[in-house]
Order: C-alpha cells, then structure tokens, then sequence
C-alpha cells in the first residue's frame, strides 16, 4: 500500500512537472522588443529561472548591455525536472557547471553587474559571462541556502532588490505569484494561462487598471518540457534535436508595464440593433461574441468575450460592476465585472465568460 505521505509526494511531483515549461527564445524576442527602453538602468530579476536552462537569462543576459540594465539576478529552483540536461546555455561546454564548489543539485543564483568581452571576439555574449562566473568578478555565482522556491526569504530578499521581474512562473502558483509581486510593488512581465484572467484576484488587478495583456498573446506556443512529460494528445508533442516540446494555445503576456496598445481605440463598424445583440436573462446587457462585433452606438452595458483584454484601452471602455446590472435577487453577488457559466445565460442557455464593459465615448 502506497503511504498518504508517498502520495502527497508523487503529486507534488507531477504537479512540479506539468509546472515546468520553458519558454523558446524567439518568443520572449518577440515580446520584450517592445519594452527596451523601460528596462534602461533597471535591475531584472528572474526568479523562476534556472540560469543553465531559461532562455529569459540568456536573452537578459545576452543584451545586458545593449538595453542598458544596472543588474541581471537569476534563481534557479532545486529540484528542476531538466536542470542542467539539456539546453547549453553556455555552449556545448558543461565544464562551467562542473567547476569545483559549484554543485549541480544545489538551487543557485546567478548576480550579473557587468559584461565584458573578456574573449576577445569583439561580442558580449554567454561566453564572457562564463568566464566571469568562472573568476567571480564583478558577478556571482552561488548555490542558495534553500531550494529557490520564490516565496522563500532568501527569495524575497532579492526580490526586494528589483525593478522589473521577467520570467514563466508557474501556472498552478500564479495568483500566489501575482499577488506577491504587487505586495512588495513590482514592475513585471510575466506569462500565464488565459484563464487566469478570470480569477478573482486578477480580474480585480485588470479592473483597477493595475495589469493588463502585452503584445503576443494567443496562438500557439511550444515550451520544452522534461523528458517524461506526456500527454494522450499526441500532435500536442514534439521532438527536435533529442528536446521534447509541448504546445500551448491560450498563453497571454501579463504586465505592468505601459504598452503602446493599450493606448489605441479599436475601431469599431457595427451599429447596435436588439435582434442581433441578445440581452442575457438575468443581466441588463447585451451580449457580444466577438470582440469586432461591439457596436459603435451602444451606451449600455455589454459582455463581450475575455480576448477582448487583447484590445482594451481604458480611455475608450470601463469596466463595470456585473452586480449593478443585475435583474434577478436570485443571482449570486457578484462585484468583479465578470458573468459566468449560467449566470450568463440567454433564454435559459449558458454562454462562455463574459467580461462586462461600457463604451466611454458614447453618451449616457
């Protein structure tokens, strides 16, 4: 018989592994283009990042000094499902991970301060960071206390330390990480699941405009995932170069970060009419099913699906309250401008998640 604390402790390990996904380089290239300049003379910190596999060390690290950043600080987790296996950060060379005093099952963290080109092929690269580390100038490279868990103190401690956090926490953690970051005030652009959009404690974050979508959201993205890692959708799995990847449709930037996006109105084309915008059973709004059908003229309420937050400048729509519009006693409380599930139903039918929004350019 399996013992309840064995169990506890393979679902802490599945959990763990469904967990680690690594984020390929061309989609973080993708999405911090857009912020260069917001990182000038900032400290970044990547605390979900094992420095020997995250591509989000190599990329900060990599441009340290092209965007101009005061420091670079990297946290590694122990134990990591791919740690030191298989991406080679700092080439194919694993000497660097083998240098005495320096072990490989330890959580580490790495401090950059300075890049140098310390080989002389007239680049900044990993290489002369290797190097650094390797001597210890001017940078750092130690094994941590404990095992790199981001709610640890040690943890925290380098948080305290940073401007913006950049990295893919883990899914199953972030409102834990969410809310960690906006109670020590940080700057961040992080990746998560679409559906984090309508937890509460995020949805609230969103609705008092304290964090929104960034740019490359949606679509399909794959993450290199530890090699035991399966799924029954096959075509969901790929192998290149002996490194397994998993692809993941609903990924979305979240941030706080200003982005030029969501300064600009949509356009919108279609003019209101009551027998093609539906209003719910339960609520004094109309419902909309696609982003691009929101009507030009309509000065009601309105719950329009959650890729609208893709779209959303909030000089053009408010978010508002789906507990104001509500009209049946017999709907549960609700102050977070969300309709869910039967609440949203439409001639007894439920609709998906609805975020409720108002037109600020159209009059009262």
């Amino acid at each position: 018989m399996v013992t309840k604390s064995l169990n506890n402790n393979l679902h802490k390990a599945n959990k763990a592994k469904k967990d680690e996904f690594y984020t390929q380089l061309i989609d973080i290239e993708k999405e911090l283009k857009h912020y260069k300049e917001q990182f000038r003379n900032k400290v970044v910190y990547c605390n979900c990042d094992d420095p020997f596999e995250s591509n989000f060390f190599k990329y900060f690290a990599s441009n340290f000094n092209a965007l101009g950043l005061k420091r670079l600080i990297a946290t590694s987790y122990k134990p990591s499902p791919i740690a030191n296996t298989q991406l080679a950060l700092f080439g194919n060379d694993k000497t660097l991970v083998s240098v005495k005093g320096r072990p490989k099952v330890n959580a580490n963290k790495f401090i950059i301060n300075e890049v140098h080109d310390l080989d002389g092929d007239g680049a900044f690269d990993l290489r002369d960071i290797a190097e650094q580390l390797k001597a210890n100038k001017n940078n750092e490279w130690l094994p941590m206390n404990g095992d790199g868990d981001f709610r640890s103190l040690e943890s925290i401690e380098l948080l305290k330390q940073a401007d913006i956090v950049v990295t893919n926490p883990p899914f199953s953690l972030f409102r834990e990480y969410v809310a960690q970051l906006v109670e020590y005030n940080k700057k961040f652009l992080i990746l998560g699941d679409q559906n984090a959009i309508t937890y509460k404690e995020t949805f609230k974050l969103i609705k008092e405009d304290k964090l929104w979508l960034g740019y490359d959201n949606g679509g399909t993205k794959w993450f290199q995932v530890p090699d035991d890692y399966n799924i029954e959708t096959e075509t969901r799995i790929k192998i290149e170069n002996n490194i397994k990847f998993f692809s993941m449709g609903r990924i979305m930037w979240f941030t706080n970060l200003d982005t030029i996006k969501r300064h600009q109105e949509m356009t919108l084309y279609k003019k209101y009419s009551p027998k093609e915008f539906l209003e719910y059973d339960n609520y004094k709004a109309i419902n909309i099913d696609k982003v691009s059908d929101i009507p030009m003229d309509y000065k009601g309420a309105m719950g329009v699906p959650i890729t609208f937050l893709d779209k959303y400048n909030p000089a053009q729509f408010e978010i508002i309250s789906s507990n104001n519009i509500r009209t049946n006693d017999r709907v549960p409380f609700k102050d977070h401008g969300l309709i869910k599930d039967k609440d949203g139903a439409i001639n007894g039918k439920p609709t998906y998640v609805r975020i409720v929004i108002r037109n600020k350019k159209v009059k009262k």
